[in-house]
Formats: C-alpha cells, structure tokens, sequence
C-alpha cells in the first residue's frame, strides 16, 4: 500500500512525463525486493504498470472538459485569485462561462479585449464556446484605423469568424445580423469621456438587443478616469455619434454602470430596455488608478494621453494640431503660425494618423504634460485659452463650430472662449447640470 500510494502521490504531483521514466526503476527494484522467482515479478511488474496506466487515464480524463457542460465552471479558475488584486470581468470565466454554453454568441471586442496575454475570442473558443462573429466598434477590430475612417467587414484570418464594423453606416447591428445569436458579449476598454465613441456604439447594441430579444453581457473594466466628474452637461440638441446621451465630458462610471444607466433611464430608441447582465471587477474602487495596459485606440497611447483627452479633444473643431501625426498625441498641441515657444514638432504620417493636420510642417507648440499634474481631477481649460492667444487671429481658431459644439454639448462653450470669459466664470455656468447628473448616476454606481 505504501508503494502504491507513493506511485499515486508521484503521478498526481510530477505528472506522467516527468515521472514514467524513472517509474521502470522503481518497480523493478521492488519487485527485486519482494519475489522470489522471475515469473512472480513479471506478474507483478504488469500489474503496478496497467495500475499506473488507469490512474493515469482517470486523471487526463477527469481534467479535460469531456464533462456536462454545467462542469465545465468548476475547472475554470481566475486569472488571479488574490484576495487584493484587481480583477477585470472578462478574467472572472468562472463567472459567465455557463451562460455562454450552448449559445451562439456574438462578441463586440477590439485589441483591447485581453485575457492577461490571451485575446478574449480565443480563450472562448478554445473553451469550447460557439462564437459566431465579431463586431468591432471605431478604428477597427485591430485598433489600428484612423479617427473618423471607413472601416470595411472583413474576415479573421486566425479564427474565421466574420468581423462586421459598427462605425460608419451601419451603427447598430442588424436583425439579419442577429438573427442566429442568442447572446452579445461587449468587452472594450474605455475612458471615461462622453465624445469617446465605444459608449455610442455600446448604446446601439444595447438598443440592437432590446429590439431583437437578445441577452447582453458587459465585462466591466475599469474607467482611467472614473475618479471624477466634470465638464459642460450635454444639451439634447446637440446630441450626435460623438455625444449621445446628457451626461457630462467626464462622467465617472465604468462601462458596466453607464450600461445600467441607458437602460435605466430609457435612452434607448422608444424607451425599450435591453436585457442586460453586468460581470463587475473586483477589488475596485473609482479611486482605484489603473493603468491601460492596451492603447484603447492608436492615438491613445500612454497614460498621459488618456487623461488630458478630455481636456485636448475639443481641438478636434479648430484648427490646432493636438499632435496627431508624432509619438505624443494628446499629450501636446500647437500650430504652424502660432507666437514662437520653445517646444515645437513636426507630424508625419504613421498608423492611425495617415495624414495629420499639418503633415510635414514644423508647429510651435504646449507640452501639457509639463502643465499638469497626473491623476487630473478637472478638465484643464488652459489649453483652449493659450491655443486662441498664442494664434493672434492669425487663422480662424475654431474653424468647425458645428462640430465644436457637438463636442461641448452645447453652443455656450464657443461663445466662452470666442468671448475670453474667465475659467472660473465657465467653471461656474456647469454646476448646477453637473449636480444634476450626480444625483442620476447615483443610482447606477457599482463600485465606492
């Protein structure tokens, strides 16, 4: 018995690689040790090996996922299990693995979409679930697609599955579409900012789902900067694909929240209500920094970036360079006739800025990264300010108001900075929307 359980123990631990070979050895010293004639050893030494074999077979078999599938959970562990890590939703399989079996399932994912190392449709799929195709909101399923461009469906070539766009003419997906789904997965990383477009299309599957009966799963994540809320209040008639909802800039919810929110308040087409399930992270809070590991589209790249996006973006309705086309966008701007400074770049084309404003022309310039502190806790109007002094009339500062304004939310913005009034002064005109829409979100916050 002792042998045996040693031989069990060995398997078990070391596995059958590491330990058959020196098994040979072992049993023929016992069988040395305990038999008095060659025949009793063969007797013996077939015996101890066919036993190693079935307890060997009985091992692989139990661990492979051959089992029912309401099983399959159970062999499902997170990435992390420490009691103080974070855990993102789609890390939590154990969680939503069961809802998956026996579904056709759609997943709306990006580059973003990672398992630690692992991209998320090919984690499922090799976990056995029937994945039939994958939407890919603005810049593309690979992440790579310039702001604002066209983005054709297109086939994955590792896996097969069809990849259908959601930017562009076709918005929300279609019935046809879904008509062999029964669930959609939304797992993409955002930041937290109202005219950052994956909450519009996060909106339109919501919607897509409510009309066609289908079940939607949000794997939260955190927001980079869900540790504040700031920022003019959008008006209705302003509301576009860059501003959908009247939320803040800055709103301070993850996407599982927001999720809850649209369907909470009916903002859905016709007030209709998606069936909507939420797998929350673990081990957060809105005060919880996290640092994107992924650049959740290719001219956020750093850090930086994702923070001063809310502040830098509205330069997207003027004619200043916030520094698409150098390996800082975001993080500076400037303009070829602004006053001299000492900083300056020059944009070039590269990935996800095929032809920046400004390609190839030498730009005065801000580096904002020397005028803030990180985490922000405010957007930063200084940028908007400076940029209209340092052009002295010498271009025509916001040279696409209709677009300005979709991005403020509301016209007041441009006439604040056409007209120099004062930051505090502009500060002040959001408060009372802002406290208003503080007490609504408080009713779909998740996390502390």
């Amino acid at each position: 018995m002792i042998a045996k359980e040693i031989l069990m123990i060995e398997i078990l631990t070391i596995g059958r690689d590491t330990f058959l070979p020196f098994t040979s050895d072992f049993i023929n010293f016992n069988a040395m040790k305990n038999s008095l004639d060659n025949s009793n050893q063969f007797r013996f030494q077939r015996y101890i090996m066919l036993w190693i074999t079935l307890i060997f077979l009985n091992t692989l078999i139990s661990s492979c996922s051959f089992g029912s599938p309401k099983n399959l959970a159970d062999t499902i562990k997170p990435v992390n299990n420490s009691k103080s890590a974070l855990l993102l939703g789609n890390a939590q399989t154990d969680k939503y693995i069961t809802l998956l079996q026996g579904k056709k399932v759609a997943v709306v994912g990006n580059q973003t979409s990672m398992i630690n190392n692992t991209h998320l449709i090919d984690s499922l799929l090799n976990l056995g679930i029937d994945i039939k195709l994958v939407f890919a909101p603005e810049h593309g399923f690979r992440g790579q697609a310039d702001n604002g461009e066209h983005i054709s469906n297109e086939t994955d070539k590792k896996t097969g599955l069809k990849i259908i766009s959601l930017y562009g003419n076709n918005s929300k997906p279609t019935s046809e579409q879904l008509k062999d789904i029964d669930l959609i997965i939304y797992d993409i990383q955002d930041v937290g900012v109202r005219f950052y477009t994956y909450i519009s299309t996060l909106h339109y599957v919501m919607e897509a789902c409510a009309e066609n009966g289908k079940k939607l799963l949000v794997l939260d994540r955190p927001n980079p900067n869900g540790h504040y809320i700031d920022g003019p209040v959008l008006q209705k008639e302003f509301s576009s694909f860059v501003g959908m909802h009247t939320v803040p800039v800055v709103y301070g919810m993850t996407v599982g929240e927001y999720s809850q929110m649209i369907n909470g308040e009916k903002w859905l087409k016709n007030g209709v209500q998606c069936d909507l399930e939420i797998i929350p992270c673990q081990n957060y809070t809105h005060n919880t920094f996290y640092s994107v590991p992924i650049a959740p589209s290719p001219n956020l790249k750093t850090d930086a970036a994702i923070a001063l996006y809310a502040s830098l973006c509205f330069f997207e309705g003027t004619t200043i360079s916030m520094g698409r086309g150098t390996d800082r966008p975001f993080e500076i701007y400037g303009h070829p006739k602004f006053d001299s400074t000492s900083f300056s770049f020059t944009p070039t084309p590269r990935i996800g800025s095929k032809s920046p404003p400004f390609m190839n022309q030498f730009c005065f310039g801000v580096d904002c990264k020397l005028e803030n502190s990180f985490p922000m806790y405010s957007i930063d109007l200084r940028p908007l300010m400076n940029a209209k002094k340092l052009l002295n009339n010498r271009d025509q500062y916001i040279n696409s108001p209709n677009f300005f304004n979709k991005l403020a939310g509301n016209s007041t913005l441009k006439q604040q900075i056409e007209n120099n009034i004062p930051e505090e002064e502009i500060r002040n005109s959001w408060k009372n929307d802002l406290e208003a829409f503080k007490l609504i979100r408080s009713k779909y916050v998740i996390y502390d």
